[in-house]
């Protein structure tokens, strides 16, 4: 036993040593804590972004719904029923900070009955903030969309769910691929908040390591060493992502072909 007090006090850096030293000494000593949290920082983000991303369709596309007057009347007062409720939630997550909402959600469950893990409320609350976010993007993508395709497909005879599904949200799923890009590599970032409910991401990990030696400041340099890598690594993923959705740049338009013959 005095043989391992020997040994771990050897390893531990000195009272001298640097913060770089520091910094190092509790990444290898925390090694699995860290690699977990950052597992935990990842699915949150990645779920929460896919779900929140097909919650902000439905929003953009309830934003898009338009109605005449020779509609039948309790489908003209169901729209507006849905719009006024989707206003109401858009508003509320954008006009309130993602830590306040994790608390008064994650708590009020908790007071309602409703036992919930941490992390699943982590979800739910990343999948509520980024759907608000991502109806208003989506809304602006739709309304990008030349409107001239939408009055060519209800001339046909196509509904307008049908036109949205087939014609214009392709389109618009295209023009918000890079805010969606932005929104994950957020999200990513903003589950540092999800601490106050006892998320094990990365910040709180840091919270827990940093006091073992009350080495805060070592502790988050490590976790913004990670923070770093994955944020820099996404960047560049979706980047290649939207490079390859727009195409070559070297095409020639048919029509020069026909203008040659």
């Amino acid at each position: 036993m005095e043989k391992l007090t020997i040994i771990l006090a050897a390893a531990t850096p000195g009272a001298d040593s640097g913060s770089i030293e520091w910094a190092a000494f509790i990444a290898q000593k925390y090694a699995n804590m860290f690699l977990n949290a950052t597992w935990t920082t990842l699915y949150v983000a990645v779920l929460g972004t896919i779900f929140g991303f097909v919650l902000g369709f439905l929003v953009g596309v309830i934003n898009t719904i338009k109605t005449h007057p020779e509609d039948f009347i309790l489908k003209r007062i169901f729209v507006k029923v849905l719009r006024a409720v989707v206003v109401v939630y858009v508003e509320v997550f954008r006009d309130t900070p993602m830590i306040v909402q994790g608390m008064v959600i994650f708590f009020g469950l908790r007071q309602s009955g409703v036992e919930i893990a941490p992390a699943v409320a982590g979800i739910l609350i990343t999948v509520l903030n980024t759907g608000a976010y991502m109806g208003e993007t989506v809304r602006a993508g739709i309304n990008s969309v030349d409107r001239g395709q939408e009055e060519g497909a209800l001339a046909m005879g196509m509904s307008h769910i049908g036109a949205m599904c087939s014609i214009i949200l392709p389109q618009a799923f295209r023009n918000v691929i890079p805010e969606m890009g932005n929104t994950f590599v957020n999200n990513l970032k903003m589950t540092s908040v999800l601490n106050v409910i006892g998320v094990s991401e990365l910040f709180l990990i840091a919270k827990t390591a940093g006091g073992s030696y009350y080495k805060y400041y070592e502790s988050y340099l490590v976790i913004a060493a990670i923070y770093f890598v994955l944020c820099f690594v996404f960047n560049r993923l979706f980047g290649l992502l939207e490079r390859k959705l727009e195409g070559k740049s070297d095409y020639v338009l048919a029509t020069e072909y026909l203008d040659n013959d």
